[in-house]
This record gives structure tokens, C-alpha cells and sequence, in this order.
């Protein structure tokens, strides 16, 4: 008999090494140990709570609910329809908008990056640092990725210039990633002028923008969060954004998303999401039905809806507090991280280097990535003195 050796023969790939960094952080004996790496929101205690309108919502539908038969490639119609009334108002330009249920925010991304793909020519225009699987997405799907310079980390400042002059360069039919609001690793914000002087780029240049929408609601607000976005998008042809509900909604395990296009006719959107739903066909066949079930109860729900509106209000309240208290704390050490209290949302990047956060993980139980993001949520504001005088030597 023939012996196959078909796995022995291929490549080991490298863990992921945010997820190297949980099992390290769980396996650490140590009380005082902290978790500034994942992703995720935690409130005062800790915890990544569940938000009272999401257990109001999904005992509606425990009360309700009488099947739990496909929703279709396209997804959750309600959804869709109630999502993108949330996330971009009534200010559109007048734009027909068409949308796809999706596995999360990655989801959406993935499938917008499989319709840019189709033109082997066009090149996606990413500012760096970005999100640790930007890159690896859009490269999966063949498409060429060029990068620029966005932020400055020993700095703390956008660079702007560069971020423009790139895109004056870039070649017509090329996309664009841009982050809606609180950047993820930096939490640098752009102007309202820096959002108009890049849709008339944009527009002048014909290239096509695609904005990642994980953190709508947690930078300065649910509708001042969008206004960059929706500037673009009533000045461009065309735009596609991803959409993200586990943030927003606290909603991370049930990977609840969206892609939403733009364009001048609906004839040309409902064909582009066709395109969408035929690959998502071949790729995870139907999204998960639960947390899109949960979103549109709640906002379908005026009470639900002011009740959650509240709760992302206090999440936002927060954060910002706890910005606040870590730009005086770690402004001590270094000047440009007072700019940690005007960044937005729940990550800022740090100056430092890859052998200062082991030895800080290793010696005092910190934990963050190689890079330095730190997720600004995993501190207690309490906390956040003791923990700079604890980073703040190893800061380059």
C-alpha cells in the first residue's frame, strides 16, 4: 500500500502572534499581570461585558424566533437595511447604496478585496503601520499592495503631506484602505480638511476608496466618526466600506458584519453585490444568522436603540478618560504621548522596541504586541500611573 506524505510535506506557518500573546498572557502565574494586546473592549473590572441591549434583544428573539433555516449568501435583509441607516444617516449625496451580509468586518473585507482583484493591474494603497492583516488579505487574493508612510510614531503626528502626495500619484482605477475612525494601531485622527482634501484626490483621480468601519461609535461619536467617510463618498463615483459589529456592539464571537457599495446606478451595485454573494458562496456559503438577528432587534427597537446608544456612550466616556489620565502619565516620559489624549479609540502605538516589550512582559508582566499598539481599554484608570512608571523606562 502506497503511504501518502502530503502533510508531513508542507510549509509550518508561524502562529499568529497576537494569539501567542493571549495563550502566554493566560499561562502567567502573576496577579498583577496586564493585557494591553487584545483587541477587545474591557470595562472597569476587566471584563468584556455583554451590553444590556444585546440580552434585551436576544431574549426577544429567544421569545420569537421560529426557525433557524439559511438567511442566503446575501444575508439578513432587515440587517442590512437597519445597519446602514445607523452607520451612514441620510447623508449620502444622493447615492444608491447596496449591501451583503458578512463573517465580521474580516468578511467584508475579504470579499471587497476579491472584487478588486479581478483587475490584475490596479494596486490597493495602504498607510503603514496599519492593522496586522490588512496586508495579509488583500494579499491572499492576488491583489498588489503598495504602502505609505500615515503615521509617525516617534512623532505621534499623521503625515498628511505624504499620505496626499501618494495618492496624487496613484494610477486611475487603483483603491484605496482608509480607516473611518479610531485608526487601529494608532489612533491617530484626520481633519475634516484632511478627509475633503482626500475625496477631491479621490475623485479627481478616479481611484476607488475602501474604508474599514470596525469603531464606529468609540472615537467622538456615532454619526462624527462617519463624517470623514461620507464626505468621500458623496464626492467620489464609487466606494465600498466594510463594516464591523463587534466593537460597536460588543458583539466579537458572533462575527457580524457587513460590505456595503456605492456607485451612481443600482443596476451596477445589485450585479457588484452578485459578485460578492457568488464568492461567498464558494468561500463560507452563508454568514452566521445570530448576531445580524441581535443588531437589527436592537435597532429596530427604539427603546433598545436609545438603550444601546447610552451604553456605547459610556464605552466612548471611557476611553477617553482613560486617554486623558495616559497622556499626562505617559507624557512624563516622553512629550509626544501627551498626543495619546487626542487620539481616538481604543489603541494607541507606542515608541518601543521589540527587546523593551519582551523584557517588560518577561520582568513585570505587561503584555503587549512586538509593535507596541496598546489597547488603551485594558487599563484601569487606577492602574494607569503604575503602569507608566512601568513602560516609561523602556520607551525608545
Amino acid at each position: 500500500m502506497n503511504k501518502t506524505a502530503f502533510f508531513d510535506s508542507l510549509t509550518e506557518q508561524k502562529p499568529d502572534p497576537l494569539l501567542e500573546l493571549i495563550a502566554k498572557f493566560a499561562a502567567d502565574p502573576r496577579p498583577g499581570k496586564i493585557d494591553l494586546g487584545v483587541g477587545v473592549y474591557r470595562d472597569e473590572t476587566g471584563r468584556t461585558p455583554v451590553m444590556k441591549a444585546v440580552k434585551a434583544a436576544e431574549h426577544h428573539l429567544w421569545e420569537t424566533q421560529q426557525s433557524k433555516s439559511y438567511i442566503g449568501p446575501e444575508g439578513d435583509p432587515v440587517f442590512l437595511r437597519t445597519l446602514a441607516s445607523e452607520v451612514f444617516g441620510e447623508r449620502r449625496g444622493g447615492k444608491p447604496v447596496a449591501g451583503i451580509q458578512t463573517p465580521g468586518g474580516t468578511g467584508a473585507l475579504r470579499l471587497a478585496a476579491e472584487l478588486l482583484a479581478l483587475d490584475k493591474r490596479r494596486k490597493i494603497w495602504i498607510g503603514t503601520p496599519t492593522w496586522v492583516n490588512h496586508q495579509a488579505i488583500f494579499a491572499s487574493v492576488g491583489l498588489q499592495i503598495a504602502t505609505y508612510r500615515f503615521f509617525d510614531i516617534e512623532k505621534q503626528t499623521v503625515l498628511v503631506d505624504e499620505m496626499l502626495t501618494t495618492l496624487r500619484n496613484a494610477a486611475p482605477g487603483d483603491a484605496v484602505l482608509l480607516q473611518t475612525s479610531c485608526h487601529n494601531p494608532t489612533g491617530a485622527a484626520l481633519s475634516q480638511q484632511n478627509w475633503r482634501d482626500i475625496a477631491d484626490i479621490i475623485a479627481a483621480k478616479g481611484l476607488i476608496p475602501l474604508f474599514d468601519n470596525a469603531y464606529q461609535g468609540l472615537g467622538r461619536g456615532r454619526v462624527e466618526d462617519a463624517a470623514g467617510m461620507i464626505d468621500v463618498i458623496e464626492t467620489v463615483a464609487e466606494a465600498m466600506v466594510a463594516v464591523s459589529c463587534s466593537k460597536s456592539f460588543s458583539l466579537y464571537r458572533e462575527r457580524t458584519g457587513a460590505a456595503y457599495l456605492f456607485g451612481d446606478r443600482q443596476a451596477s451595485l445589485n450585479k457588484a453585490i452578485g459578485n460578492l454573494a457568488s464568492y461567498a458562496r464558494t468561500s463560507y456559503s452563508m454568514p452566521p444568522a445570530h448576531g445580524a438577528a441581535i443588531v437589527a432587534a436592537t435597532l429596530e427597537d427604539p427603546s433598545l436603540h436609545r438603550t444601546w446608544v447610552d451604553e456605547l456612550s459610556e464605552m466612548r466616556t471611557r476611553i477617553v478618560e482613560i486617554r486623558l489620565a495616559a497622556a499626562e502619565a505617559f507624557g512624563q516620559f516622553r512629550p509626544e504621548l501627551a498626543n495619546i489624549g487626542s487620539q481616538e479609540g481604543m489603541f494607541s502605538l507606542l515608541p518601543i522596541s521589540p527587546e523593551n516589550v519582551r523584557q517588560l512582559r518577561s520582568e513585570h508582566g505587561i503584555y503587549m504586541p512586538d509593535s507596541g499598539r496598546i489597547n488603551v481599554a485594558g487599563m484601569r484608570v487606577r492602574d494607569i500611573a503604575s503602569v507608566a512608571e512601568r513602560i516609561g523606562p523602556y520607551l525608545t
